[in-house]
């Protein structure tokens, strides 16, 4: 009974003005969903590796799996494998190809001193939002940080999410930080939401560098977006094409964003609005969205989410 109660507050669908939070992009706090089955010790597989590991391995915060490292550089030690209790390795989240999942950010292709400047956030407590990414900042050296943000800008940007426009969507809710389909099937309403979801769910849980999203968005989000991202909207906000370049590929030391994940997207845009991601450039953030609405952001991050990175 206490999880199914879990899941239906995951379920309640919210219409939020930017100011407030977006439920729908914030993973609830102390939710956690079904508890993992105790390992067996069964060696597990995903298509195309070679590589077997077991669920332990699979869930370990500084031994990840690396299920296709003939299909990468070199990962740096930082990075594959953290630094014991304070740091946990990049890959365990960010996977390493650098794609993440909505849950987190897309890493792979950034600026190197872009991301380097990050991390410097997060340290100084300049940015928040992310309570993990703090303490893991605070514990790493100047070098630890270069070298993970090389590693990361090195790597190619791939597709990794599709958007879809659809008015009922897979009932879902969130599994730790992760929203998934609820096991038992249905669909629901989709409001003023963007649910993303994984593709396989099985394969993101091995933590799958080759098993991607499918984010779904309310009907006409597209067009909206595509106006606000390229105008402005009449002085609604600020078109993003200024800064992150003609095609939303990025410009200079301003990190790309198309095909990044919508949710993560709607998510940082809310941070923006709320001061809680401050620090060096974040300024020029904040007169983008100080006038956007809960249905302003769905769009913009359903327009990004959809361009091809």
């Amino acid at each position: 009974m206490k999880l199914l109660r879990t899941i239906a507050l995951a379920l309640v669908p919210a219409a939020v003005a930017a100011a407030e939070r977006p439920d729908w992009a914030f993973p609830p706090v102390g939710v956690t969903g079904t508890p993992r089955q105790p390992d067996t010790g069964e060696l597990k597989r995903v298509p195309g590796s070679t590589r077997t590991y077991t669920q332990s391995q699979i869930d370990s915060f500084n031994d990840p799996p690396d299920w296709f490292p003939d299909e990468h550089p070199s990962v740096p030690a930082i990075v594959a494998h953290g630094r014991g209790s304070q740091v946990r390795a990049c890959i365990s989240c960010h996977l390493s190809t650098g794609m993440g999942h909505p849950e987190n950010s897309r890493l792979a292709g950034a600026p190197a001193g872009y991301l380097a400047r990050q991390l410097a956030d997060f340290k100084s407590g300049a940015r928040k939002g992310s309570a993990n990414m703090v303490t893991f900042a605070e514990a790493m050296t100047s070098d630890e940080m270069k070298i993970a943000a090389d590693y990361f800008a090195a790597l190619p940007i791939k597709h990794w999410t599709r958007v879809i426009e659809a008015d009922a969507v897979p009932k879902s809710y969130f599994l730790r930080t992760r929203r998934m389909p609820l096991p038992t099937g249905g669909t629901e309403s989709i409001s003023s939401r963007i649910i993303e979801i994984p593709e396989d769910p099985e394969r993101v849980e091995l933590r799958d560098p080759n098993s991607g999203f499918i984010a779904y968005a309310p009907r006409g989000s597209l067009a909206m977006g595509q106006l606000l991202v390229a105008t402005g909207g009449d002085g609604k906000t600020i078109a993003c094409t200024i800064c992150h370049g003609p095609t939303l590929k990025g410009l200079g030391e301003v990190p790309g964003v198309a095909g990044q994940s919508p949710m993560n997207i709607a998510r940082q845009l809310h941070l923006f609005a709320t001061g809680e991601r401050a620090g060096t450039w974040a300024v020029l953030m904040k007169s983008v969205v100080e006038k956007l609405t809960n249905d302003d952001i769905v769009a913009i991050s359903a327009f990004v989410g959809s361009l091809e990175p």
